[in-house]
C-alpha cells in the first residue's frame, strides 16, 4: 500500500511524499511497462475484435465494487489492472475495420506527445503560464492553414472537437456582422432577427451553436440539399433579401466540407460569392473534409474553403491526432479576440510590446485550456505533407475501391462515394421498390447494422439519404488496406443473407 501518513519524524535523507505523488523510479518503471503494454497493443490490434460488444450491465459488472476507496492502492498495481481492461473492453476506433464515425487511428507519436504535455502540464490560457506552448500553438496553426490552403498569417485556436471550434467561428462572425453591440446588449436592442443560412445536410453543431449563442434555433434558415446532400445554392440570394426586405439581418452562411453522412463538399466557391455580395460571414465547416484540400488533385469546390471568413478543421479526424483537438482558423488575425476578450484584473497580462504574443484565453471560451497542439505540432513535423498527402489519397482510393465492389456485387447497392465516404446497402436480387419493399430493406439494413457493430469483425454507421436507410463506411484510418475492404464486403454479404433469412417472413409480396 502507498503510505500517504508519516506517524514519525523521518530520517533527514528521506522526503516526506504526498499521496498523489510518485517517486523518480517508481513513475519510470510504471511508465516502462505501459508503453511497453501500448507497444504490444498497436502490434496485435489488427488481429483484435474491432469491439466486444458487451452489454452496458456485463461492463458494470468488471468495475470495482463498492464505495470510493478509503485508502489508496499502488500505481504500478492499478496500472496492471487497467490497463489490459481497457484494452480487452473497448472499441478500437484505430482497428483497419473500423469505418464508424469519423474517428481516426490515431498516431502513436501522438500518445508519447500526450504523455510529454500533460507531464510538464502547461495552462495555454496565459502566455505567461505556457510561454514554450504558447508559441507551439501559434505555429500549429499557421502550419494547419498552409497545409489546406488558408491564407496565412491568420487568426486561430485549438479546442477540443468540430462542435467547438464551429461555434466559435459562429460567435465571432455575430460579433463582426451584426450592427449592435450583441456582446453588451444582448439580443435586447437587436433591431431585428439574425439570420444564418445552411444545408438541411449540416451537422448539428449549428443547433447547439446558435441555442447557445442566444439566437435561437429558428434563426437557421435550412436550404435544400441534392441527393448527395450538397447545398442547393439556387434561391440562396433571394432568401437573404426576403430576409431583409421583412427586417432581418442575416449575417451568416455555413458551408460544408465533407457532409458527415456522405462527405459531399458543398459548392463553396459558389456561397463564398454570396457571401460577399451580401457582405455575410461565410464560414466553412471543415471539420472531417477540409484537410484533403492539400492534394493536388482536390476539386475547385473543396480548395475554395480558403475563402472562407473561417474554418473549423478537426486534427483528430483526417490528421489522426489522438483525441480530442480541433482548430478555429479566421482570416482576420483580430476576430477572436474581438469576439471573447475580457481582461480581468487577477490576470497580470503579457507585455504589450512583445509583438505577436497571444493569450489564448482571450480568443475562446476557455480560460484554463490543455496543451493540445503539442501532438498536432509533432505530427505535422513527423508526416509532413508529402506524408499526409499519401495517406488522405490512400484513404480516398480504398473508399472508390469500396464503391466499385459494391457495384459489382448484386446483392449490394451503391448509394454516394465522395471523399473517403460510401455509403450503400444489402439489397436482395429479388426486392422491389414499393414502399412496402423500401421499408423492409431498411429494416433489414438496421438489423445487419446491429450484427455487424456487435460482431466485432467491422465496424460501420449509417446515413439516412432520401431513398432510405443506407449502411455508411468512413475510412479516415492509416492502417487499412485492400483485405481490410475486401474483408468488410464480406461481413456485410454474410451477416447480410443471415439477416434477410431471419426476416424473409415479413418479406413484401412481388410487386
Amino acid at each position: 500500500m502507498i503510505e500517504t501518513i508519516v506517524t514519525e519524524r523521518p530520517p533527514k535523507h528521506r522526503i516526506d511524499r504526498a499521496a498523489s505523488d510518485l517517486g523518480t523510479e517508481e513513475f519510470r518503471e510504471a511508465g516502462h511497462r505501459l508503453i511497453d503494454a501500448l507497444a504490444d497493443f498497436y502490434g496485435t490490434l489488427p488481429s483484435r475484435p474491432v469491439t466486444p460488444g458487451e452489454t452496458v450491465r456485463a461492463l458494470r459488472e468488471l468495475l470495482p465494487p463498492g464505495p470510493l476507496p478509503e485508502t489508496g492502492r499502488p500505481a504500478a498495481e492499478l496500472l496492471a489492472e487497467i490497463t489490459p481492461f481497457l484494452i480487452e473492453h473497448s472499441l478500437h476506433n484505430g482497428h483497419p475495420r473500423f469505418f464508424g464515425y469519423i474517428t481516426s487511428s490515431a498516431a502513436p507519436l501522438g500518445a508519447l506527445a500526450d504523455l510529454l504535455a500533460s507531464g510538464i502540464n502547461q495552462n495555454c490560457g496565459l502566455r505567461d503560464l505556457s510561454p514554450a506552448a504558447n508559441e507551439i500553438e501559434m505555429q500549429s496553426v499557421q502550419w494547419l492553414a498552409e497545409l489546406v490552403g488558408y491564407p496565412t498569417p491568420c487568426g486561430g485556436i485549438m479546442v477540443s472537437g468540430g462542435n467547438m471550434a464551429n461555434i466559435l467561428a459562429l460567435l465571432a462572425a455575430r460579433h463582426a456582422r451584426l450592427d449592435f453591440d450583441m456582446r453588451r446588449d444582448g439580443l435586447l436592442k437587436a433591431p431585428g432577427r439574425p439570420r444564418v443560412y445552411a444545408s438541411k445536410g449540416t451537422h448539428t453543431w449549428l443547433q447547439k451553436a446558435v441555442d447557445v449563442a442566444g439566437l435561437g434555433t429558428d434563426a437557421i434558415r435550412w436550404i435544400a440539399t441534392d441527393r448527395d446532400q450538397r447545398i442547393v445554392t439556387a434561391g440562396l440570394s433571394q432568401a437573404i433579401m426576403r430576409d431583409r426586405n421583412a427586417g432581418d439581418l442575416p449575417f451568416l452562411i455555413v458551408g460544408t466540407a465533407g457532409n458527415v453522412s456522405t462527405g459531399a463538399v458543398d459548392a463553396l466557391d459558389e456561397l463564398a460569392a454570396i457571401a460577399r455580395g451580401h457582405e455575410l460571414w461565410f464560414h466553412v465547416d471543415g471539420a472531417y473534409g477540409a484537410p484533403a484540400a492539400c492534394l493536388p488533385e482536390a476539386t475547385a469546390a473543396l480548395k475554395a474553403l480558403a475563402q472562407a471568413d473561417s474554418l473549423a478543421l478537426d486534427p483528430h479526424k483526417w490528421l489522426f491526432a489522438p483525441i480530442e483537438v480541433a482548430c478555429t482558423l479566421v482570416r482576420n488575425p483580430d476576430a477572436l479576440r474581438d469576439a471573447f476578450s475580457f481582461r480581468p484584473p487577477y490576470y497580470r497580462l503579457g507585455d504589450e510590446a512583445d509583438a505577436g504574443s497571444v493569450d489564448y484565453f482571450e480568443h475562446g471560451l476557455q480560460n484554463t485550456r490543455g496543451f493540445r497542439a503539442l501532438k498536432v505540432w509533432l505530427g505535422l513535423q513527423h508526416a509532413g505533407r508529402a506524408g499526409y498527402e499519401r495517406q488522405i489519397r490512400r484513404n480516398i482510393e480504398l473508399a472508390a475501391r469500396l464503391a466499385e465492389i459494391v457495384r459489382r456485387t448484386p446483392e449490394l447497392e451503391l448509394a454516394t462515394q465522395h471523399l473517403s465516404i460510401t455509403t450503400f446497402r444489402y439489397r436482395p436480387a429479388d426486392s422491389g421498390d414499393s414502399s412496402e419493399w423500401r421499408s423492409w430493406l431498411d429494416e433489414l439494413n438496421r438489423q445487419l447494422l446491429v450484427d455487424l457493430q456487435r460482431g466485432g469483425e467491422a465496424y460501420l454507421s449509417n446515413a439516412v439519404l432520401d431513398e432510405g436507410y443506407f449502411l455508411r463506411a468512413c475510412i479516415v484510418n492509416f492502417r487499412t488496406r485492400e483485405d481490410d475492404i475486401d474483408g468488410l464486403v464480406a461481413s456485410v454479404l454474410k451477416l447480410g443473407r443471415a439477416v434477410e433469412t431471419r426476416m424473409r417472413p415479413k418479406q413484401p409480396s412481388p410487386d
